[in-house]
């Protein structure tokens, strides 16, 4: 995680929106979050600015937001930040940055979901409106939405650093579900639509149910199981069942399969990150590790059924 050299500022957010969105210019500005990639920043109360301050992809990330959210938001059952304006890079700041709808709501590793239909019917209701084969021009993810097999190294070593950080207790279980997960038929459908990036900070909860997805940098077409980890990433205890009951089309059991494996793998990624945080490493979360142990003790929980 490299951050940017320029800091951000309020003096600095405000120069740029008098350059170039000077309508927009004299709201309220104030920190939302620091996200992985980017800062958002409150505008008013219904709009904010993201900006990039870390990592070097991070232009096309927002560029590709600004380009297919409009089309996906309005079939989608769950709030999502819209896109409203694009700022071009400039002397004052070498990056793009956009403009959105603020999503009100709490993230989800601060805030759980705890009520387990509620949250299972809200979470399959937005996959399956999400989950519709996406144009042959729909952008191609980071290494998400491929074969497993392309994904077996990177797998085992997540493992191996979780393990060597005494962050798991049974490794042997966690490879085991890994290798069937790599080992399941890949998926033959259409390249369908992906968040490709659920984890707890980027879906957010109110009342004790989903309310709002967030940060689409990661936006992809690919395999649906990238996505549907989000059963045992995100839902409270027992209510995967009642997602994949309820999910559109069905999952198949290689799906579901290969599901469990990104569920893991983003666990273990989380919590790699939530250590970090808990003892002041660069790019750590405290706040990740929590939820990521919980979906970890999920996905083991019911590791005789898939």
């Amino acid at each position: 995680m490299t951050h940017t050299e320029i800091e951000i500022t309020p003096e600095l957010i405000r120069e740029l929106l008098r350059d170039q969105h000077p309508d927009l210019a004299d709201r309220p500005l104030r920190l939302g979050a620091r996200g992985w990639d980017n800062q958002l920043w409150r505008l008013g109360d219904d709009l904010a600015v993201r900006l990039p301050w870390a990592t070097g992809s991070v232009d096309v990330l927002l560029r590709k937001e600004h380009t297919w959210l409009p089309v996906l938001a309005p079939t989608l059952p769950l709030e999502v930040p819209v896109p409203q304006r694009l700022g071009e890079p400039s002397d004052r700041f070498p990056h793009a940055w956009i403009v959105t709808t603020w999503v009100q709501g709490a993230p989800a590793d601060r805030a759980p979901a705890t009520r387990a239909a509620e949250s299972a019917e809200a979470l399959a209701a937005f996959l399956t409106a999400l989950h519709r084969p996406a144009p042959e021009d729909a952008p191609v993810g980071r290494s998400r939405g491929g074969p497993l097999s392309e994904h077996a190294e990177g797998f085992a070593h997540q493992l191996a650093t979780a393990t060597e950080l005494g962050l798991v207790e049974d490794p042997e279980a966690i490879r085991a579900i890994l290798d069937d997960a790599v080992a399941a038929p890949d998926w033959t459908g259409p390249a369908v639509w992906l968040h490709a990036d659920l984890h707890a900070a980027n879906v957010l909860t109110a009342d004790g149910t989903f309310c709002g997805v967030i940060d689409f940098g990661d936006l992809c077409a690919g395999d649906p199981a990238c996505d549907l980890a989000a059963a045992w990433n995100l839902l409270p205890d027992g209510a995967a069942d009642r997602f994949f009951d309820l999910y559109r089309p069905a999952a198949d059991p290689a799906t579901r399969r290969r599901a469990r494996g990104w569920a893991v793998a983003r666990a273990l990624a989380c919590m790699i990150i939530g250590d970090a945080g808990d003892h002041g490493r660069p790019g750590g979360k405290p706040t990740w590790g929590p939820p990521a142990k919980a979906a970890l003790h999920r996905v083991l929980a019911t590791a005789d059924h898939a």
